[in-house]
């Protein structure tokens, strides 16, 4: 029963379409959980169900250890993805560190022959294959706790009664950390790359950003690969970010 809870935990559904003939399935970003992406159903296709995978020790799985490692962390995800997808055709979508997870899932079960997306779009991310540099350290793991809650507050990670929290903000702040340590043990695989359509998109304004972004994904994406700049920085801009399932390439177009 334990095991059923968490496996159900891992995978919100914030409107279950029971007729879906296809999902979109998000990954979170560093120190995120399934919140910012729940408001987006009500801006996709009909027959679009929109799955959010949850990561162990936050929300659903709060009693649940923090994942310590990439590789752990990855495994955990892919498992979730399968069940997110339940068997349909699915997008996978990733935010910053969800972009690099959402590109190592797709790769990891395109290479076993499991069921691998139809579609991967990554948000505001370098192309995986560089490993973590510094200028993908953002935020970093030695910034002090009122640097990361100022970000997370910037973001609109953290709602007012959180801050106002010393308890809760002290939470905030140790999901943080605990992810950039995930974020920062990413290796990527020699050779890793999908062969899926891909569509990369990123902010024009986003300092993390590459300008040769294009060029890189397409040494790990051999398929079809689309590139879209949009305004903003890594979180794009509020309102942009509240629709960004408007930007995202129709399935047969990408």
């Amino acid at each position: 029963m334990n095991d059923q809870v968490l496996q159900d935990a891992s995978v919100v559904r914030p409107e279950p379409r029971p007729a879906a003939a296809h999902r979109l399935v998000c990954l979170g970003f560093c120190g995120g959980g399934t919140g910012p992406y729940r408001d987006w159903p009500g801006l996709l296709a009909d027959d679009t169900e929109l799955a959010l995978v949850c990561y162990p020790g936050r929300e659903g799985r709060f009693a649940e250890e923090f994942a310590t490692s990439w590789d752990e962390l990855a495994a955990d995800a892919a498992e979730s993805v399968l069940r997110a997808a339940g068997g349909l055709p699915y997008t996978l979508f990733g935010h910053s560190m969800g972009g690099w997870m959402a590109f190592d899932v797709a790769a990891g079960l395109e290479a076993r022959g499991e069921h691998a997306p139809a579609q991967l779009i990554v948000s505001s991310c370098n192309a995986p294959d560089r490993g973590v540099t510094e200028r993908d350290r953002f935020p970093r793991i030695e910034d002090a706790d009122a640097r990361l809650l100022d970000w997370m507050q910037e973001i609109g990670l953290l709602p007012p009664y959180v801050v106002e929290d010393p308890d809760l903000s002290e939470m905030a702040i140790e999901l943080m950390r605990a992810d950039i340590v995930v974020r920062d043990s990413y290796r990527p695989a020699p050779d890793a790359a999908v062969s899926l359509p891909v569509q990369v998109l990123y902010g024009e304004d986003d300092a993390v950003i590459e300008p040769a972004v294009a060029e890189q994904w397409a040494r790990v994406a051999r398929g079809e690969l689309r590139v879209d700049a949009l305004p903003g920085g890594h979180f794009y801009t509020k309102p942009l970010w509240k629709a960004l399932p408007e930007h995202f390439a129709p399935r047969e177009e990408v």
